[in-house]
């Protein structure tokens, strides 16, 4: 059975002794992304990370409608479909903490936050990420200034507390290892992605990160937590990545240079990097060469699979739109249409006159499109687009026209023309960047 400390341990034992490697971590709850990335992994020897936020998935069902040990279940389900071993599947928690309740006062919010903490550990997610970093209804307020360090500190490690309790009454059903390892970290893009627009790049200052790491330290040895303190293994940044609506800002090893330097002072650390979605293949290379060894990818997974949702659409529309006795799909329209009806995903993210956040909609690189791929009617519409373009075979042409990826992958036998095959591709060739990244490639090539 996997030792989760031990697989982090060696990571970090790679990076510090000059041989960079990192680990992927799959940020989606969605099926197509979840079987591309499962379908990829098993092609090699190795271990796959798949996190939920607190948003996503909590006691309370989050958006997605599903409690941990649902996402558990349905992960795994995902996985034995695709035939991928379970055994080879980490399950993480992400911003675990009082986010999702912050507009309520602060004793009950962190007492639903540890409720949440209680239930992804008792569904055995072996990475956890705590985040406490948020003011509550009654945290004092009338300032720009973050909430105090010693209360998220304090805060943090309550909630680590409670993780380690439920471990204590676990370990007493069971004789296993099933303590999981914890990632720390305030400087954190919000769950969802960042709603203010970019004016430049932000990097994590040395003294936060410092300061972050003693203060949080120094409540573990007021609570007689030292020997957990060995399974904190990464501190989360602002290495200055980040993406808008149309605009990218790429990794750049020199401007992060202060704050690269600084993690060679934590021989037990790396560093975890949100936000990483279209960033180049070596610019995430960069990043875990410089100890940026975690990479979290989301929204750019879910927008290739927009991206071919949508050309398959407009190969469906060439294929049948002149047919009147074939029911169009008509998938774009019903995405739109639907985010427009529920503006609760986006609203706060596309500013601007009609056409600007008519554009933002669809294609946005924040893809708050993510958040309606389980809507009933954006649902049956796709499932109707995948039967319609399944009863014929495509042609060539057409998916040269609007898959060219595809299409070259066709012409050289490498896939079948289907399009649930054109879906997971493009999903994988966003991934392919994160393999090549961590090493797993190089790790292969040494087999």
């Amino acid at each position: 059975m996997l030792n989760i400390k031990n697989y982090f341990k060696n990571l970090i034992k790679n990076q510090k002794g000059g041989n960079p490697r990192g680990a992927y971590s799959i940020c989606s709850t969605n099926k197509y992304v979840l079987e591309a990335a499962f379908e990829k992994a098993k092609e090699f020897k190795d271990y796959i990370l798949i996190e939920s936020t607190c948003n996503q998935v909590n006691q309370f069902g989050g958006y997605t409608g599903m409690s941990p040990i649902d996402f558990k279940n349905y992960v795994f389900t995902i996985a034995n479909y695709m035939k991928f071993p379970v055994g080879r599947i980490i399950l993480g928690g992400d911003h675990l903490g009082p986010f999702p309740f912050l507009n309520e006062k602060s004793d009950l919010a962190m007492e639903k936050a540890h409720d949440m903490v209680r239930e992804y550990v008792k569904s055995r997610f072996k990475k956890i990420h705590i985040d406490t970093s948020m003011s509550l209804a009654d945290d004092s307020k009338g300032s720009s200034a973050p909430l105090d360090k010693n209360i998220i500190a304090e805060r943090c490690v309550d909630l680590i507390k409670t993780s380690e309790k439920t471990i204590s009454e676990l370990k007493k059903q069971c004789n296993r290892n099933i303590e999981p390892v914890y990632v720390i970290g305030t400087d954190i893009p919000a769950p969802g992605g960042s709603d203010e627009v970019i004016n430049g790049r932000r990097i994590t200052k040395v003294s936060e990160f410092k300061d972050t790491v003693s203060t949080i330290k120094n409540f573990f040895n007021k609570n007689n937590l030292i020997d957990v303190w060995d399974r904190v293994i990464a501190v989360v940044v602002q290495p200055g990545v980040e993406h808008g609506d149309n605009l990218v800002i790429d990794y750049d090893r020199k401007e992060a240079k202060k704050l690269i330097n600084s993690l060679r002072e934590y021989p037990n650390f790396i560093f975890e990097g949100h936000a990483t979605d279209y960033q180049t293949s070596e610019g995430l290379k960069d990043m875990v060469g410089d100890g940026i060894a975690i990479l979290k990818v989301g929204p750019s997974l879910t927008n290739a699979l927009r991206e071919t949702i949508f050309a398959l659409s407009y190969v469906e529309e060439e294929l049948f739109g002149c047919n009147d006795n074939k029911k169009l799909s008509k998938i774009r329209e019903v995405l739109e249409n639907e985010m427009l009806k529920n503006k609760k995903y986006w609203e706060n993210y596309y500013k601007g006159d009609k056409n600007k956040v008519r554009l933002a909609i669809k294609y946005s690189f924040f893809d708050r499109s993510r958040y309606y791929w389980q809507n009933n009617y954006v649902k049956e519409s796709l499932e109707l687009l995948i039967s319609n373009l399944k009863s014929v075979k495509i042609p060539l042409s057409l998916i040269s026209q609007f898959l060219p990826m595809q299409y070259k992958m066709v012409r050289e036998d490498a896939i079948e023309i289907d399009p649930i095959v054109f879906i997971r591709e493009a999903i994988k060739n966003v991934l392919d960047k994160y393999f090549y990244a961590v090493g797993i490639y190089e790790q292969e090539s040494l087999k």
